[in-house]
């Protein structure tokens, strides 16, 4: 089986994320489509292995193979995370929605330090920028503000939402370069500040609920084998 025949035949699960789902798209921006497909669990008896995940077929599409994102999603990844929690859900079979159904159980605290490990990098990105080219790329500047804000809120309420809401169109200007830099910089240092004082007091458990995922996991595979 072709991983093509994979996503296009075993997808539990599609969304589009990026600009779109953040509420952030404007007219020049792509359709990203993230998927999660099921692997027949017979094809694991074999040396090779399916993949993991799958790039394509169409562009701008993306797909996991649904024990590796959980794995992902478990480790607090915000990619992989945010999918969950999309606006725009294309398509969901009965995997799917039960999987939508246990998004809360991969939310914990550490999503204060992989989100914040993932803003750094991107954060040292931006600077390079600004160093080699004398301005950050503005369209990932704004990105970087929209996640540190759903960190911040993440922490405090114990729900992840991913739309930029009423920030919308003052992200827009970020990415417009209508903001100094240096007023980005500060909102960036605000925004990681109040996620620190969130961290303290958030709702969040200390892990994951992993034993509810992996019964969940292996019913999918069982019931997968007995087909």
């Amino acid at each position: 089986m072709t991983p093509e025949e994979l996503v296009a035949g075993h997808t539990v699960y599609s969304c589009v994320m990026g600009s779109r789902a953040f509420g952030l798209a404007t007219e020049d921006s792509d359709t990203d489509v993230r998927g999660i497909y099921l692997a027949p669990t017979p094809l694991f008896w074999h040396f090779e292995k399916p993949p993991t995940h799958v790039e394509g077929p169409a562009d701008e599409q993306f797909s996991w193979e649904l024990e590796r994102f959980c794995e992902l999603a478990l480790r607090a990844n915000p990619n992989i995370l945010e999918c969950l929690h999309s606006p725009l859900v294309e398509y969901a079979d009965d995997t799917g929605r039960e999987l939508l159904s246990l998004r809360e159980a991969f939310l914990s605290r550490q999503a204060h330090r992989t989100f914040a490990r993932y803003a750094l990098g991107q954060r040292k990105k931006l600077d390079a920028d600004v160093r080699h080219r004398g301005a950050p790329r503005w369209k990932h500047a704004m990105h970087l503000l929209r996640l540190l804000m759903s960190c911040r809120d993440l922490l405090r309420t114990g729900v992840l939402t991913i739309d930029a809401g009423s920030e919308r169109e003052r992200l827009l200007a970020v990415k417009r370069g209508e903001v100094p830099w240096p007023e980005v910089e500060s909102w960036m240092a605000t925004l990681a500040t109040q996620s620190d004082d969130a961290a303290t007091q958030t709702p969040l458990p200390s892990g994951p609920d992993r034993a509810r995922v992996a019964d969940f996991l292996f019913r999918v595979r069982r019931e997968s084998a007995l087909e």
